[in-house]
């Protein structure tokens, strides 16, 4: 049940606008309590959708809020990477608490194609159980199904049952990838509040956050006020029908879709996550426990409005303020936590604004690479005018061959397929499956890696497609059109895409920074060896990062 001030929390952080931040002179450094050797008693493993390392970079002189806390006190990896090809949201939640790249996870996109599948709906959602009768990849039942590997808290779990594992968060995707299927609670939020796997009953916690979510909707909202870094910002941006970039986050009672899109989503999430963590005393008996957070706020703002715009500047300014009061919260409640916070990917400003902004380069993709107007193209070509000969997603990633061509007809497609699209003048290469399967692991600096070590890192043989098209930098994936739904995307091998924060914090320790490049598969490690739990290095791709600046090795077991 909530306790007062955990219901003290929901409501101040799920409510009103503020007025901006003033500057004020930094209050004098409390004096430091070295951190304690001994483990954790909560790991607090924070995602923020969507939240590229250079969208944490422009915005980090204005942090006053737990942003300001993680890196003035923690230590930072501002070069973060996540290291594969395909920068999409399920993806990139799936290596952050499994130590594991897309190819051991087997999550190698939002979303891929069974053409094996008996059901008429070829495309399978990354978190849906697709064999489930009468469903489809828009309507589905949610399951951890496709997640190949063990989380952090499934492995503590084995290590300790008694460790309690939750996951709260704005999408299922990332509630169910950082959870895992072994995960105690997990909950993601929908037009009824938040909800969980079929068949699971709503406790009295959750059902009193729903209440609070629906009165919360069920009153406008006239927006926030412009915090001063977000002046500059202020103007708009014409992009199909849609005028972007001068938005408060306005929107009238009930509008789902307006709360969703927008800091009040993160607010209520972090406010749910500090009531469970409360209700159910995690942090507070003999084991470690693990609470991961998907806030997915940033990513609905960066696609339907871009990430350069006040609605941008807006929601990081909040964000910074809502992990501000959650630590604090945390703190009060005499925690002994750890935090790790990254991103599942990066993302890229759209190219109406980019072109007012010094680069007139910047483009659409072009419709013709969209997977209908491709069929159509390479079925003429091979005179199969009319046939389904190729599968696709969109106008980047993989592409799969109809499974009733013959042998003779499957070459020909190939073929022309392969001809036709590095003659494009948008696309920066194709590469086939066995090319890719070719390729080993990659390893070292993750800066460094070529195309085909990053799409190799994305490649699980069984669901990867049989060419995979990489579009070049500066081509955003998302078509022109008169009638605009998102605006920006992300998703590419382009470092925008890939390039993440990673950042821990625990009371005490000494603050360090490391501007070379580093995985999120390494956090699941550095976790690890700090509530000394062994795991085999051949499980997983990361490694451990030492947390401790100067003499000593939090890595060391």
């Amino acid at each position: 049940m909530l306790k007062r001030v955990a219901a003290a929390l929901l409501l101040a952080t799920a409510m009103a606008p503020v007025t901006p931040v003033v500057a004020q002179s930094p209050a004098p450094a409390p004096t430091a309590t070295p951190a304690p050797a001994t483990p954790p008693k909560l790991i607090v493993a924070i995602s923020v959708d969507q939240f590229s390392a250079d969208l944490f970079s422009e915005y980090r002189q204005y942090y006053t809020g737990g942003l300001k806390r993680l890196t003035s006190e923690g230590a930072v990896f501002p070069r973060g990477y996540q290291s594969h090809a395909a920068t999409e949201t399920c993806p990139g939640h799936s290596t952050i608490l499994t130590g594991s790249r897309p190819s051991r996870t087997g999550i190698i996109a939002n979303n891929w194609f069974d053409l094996g599948t008996k059901r008429e709906d070829k495309n399978v959602y990354c978190a849906e159980d697709e064999s489930q009768p009468g469903t489809d990849s828009d309507h589905y039942e949610a399951s951890p199904l496709h997640l190949k590997v063990p989380t952090l808290g499934g492995r503590m779990k084995i290590a300790n049952p008694a460790t309690r594992v939750v996951s709260v968060s704005g999408k299922d995707r990332a509630a169910i990838m950082m959870g895992g299927p072994t995960a105690d609670q997990a909950w993601w939020l929908s037009p009824k509040g938040y909800v969980s796997y079929k068949g699971v009953s709503v406790p009295p916690l959750v059902a009193k956050v729903n209440d609070v979510f629906a009165q919360r909707l069920a009153q406008p909202n006239a927006g926030f006020e412009l915090p001063a870094q977000c002046v500059s910002k202020d103007f708009a941006v014409q992009a199909g029908n849609r005028s972007v970039g001068t938005g408060r986050f306005a929107r009238q009672a009930g509008d789902y879709n307006g709360f969703r899109i927008s800091p009040e989503q993160d607010a209520l999430t972090l406010a749910f996550a500090a009531a469970a963590i409360d209700s159910m005393s995690l942090g507070k008996q003999a084991q470690t426990d693990i609470i991961s957070i998907g806030l997915s706020a940033t990513d609905y703002v960066g696609h339907t409005y871009g990430t350069e715009g006040t609605e941008s500047c807006i929601q990081v300014d909040r964000l910074d303020r809502e992990l501000g009061a959650f630590f604090d919260k945390l703190d009060k409640d005499g925690i002994d936590y750890v935090v790790v916070l990254t991103a599942d990917h990066g993302g890229h400003d759209l190219p109406e604004r980019h072109q007012l902004n010094a680069m007139p380069m910047e483009q659409r993709v072009d419709k013709a690479l969209t997977p209908k107007a491709l069929n159509a193209t390479i079925a003429d070509k091979v005179g199969m005018t009319g046939k389904k000969v190729i599968w696709g997603d969109g106008p980047a990633g993989d592409l799969y061959f109809d499974k009733g061509l013959t042998t003779a007809q499957r070459a020909k497609v190939e073929a022309a397929t392969l001809t036709y699209l590095r003659a494009h003048p948008q696309v920066q290469t194709v590469f086939t499956k066995a090319e890719i399967a070719a390729t080993p692991s990659p390893s070292g600096p993750p800066e460094s890696w070529s195309l085909i070590q990053e799409a190799r890192a994305s490649f699980y043989p069984t669901r990867s497609g049989d060419l995979l098209l990489l579009l070049k930098p500066r081509v955003m994936s998302i078509p022109e059109s008169a009638v605009m739904g998102a605006v920006a995307t992300h998703g590419s091998p382009w470092d925008t895409d890939r390039r993440v924060p990673i950042l821990f914090w625990r009371k005490g320790m000494q603050h360090f920074e490391q501007p070379l490049g580093v995985e999120t598969v390494d956090i699941l490690p550095t976790l690890a060896a700090l509530i000394k739990l062994p795991v085999p290095k051949d499980e997983i791709d990361g490694r451990c990062l030492d947390l401790i600046a100067g003499d000593g090795d939090s890595c060391a077991q």
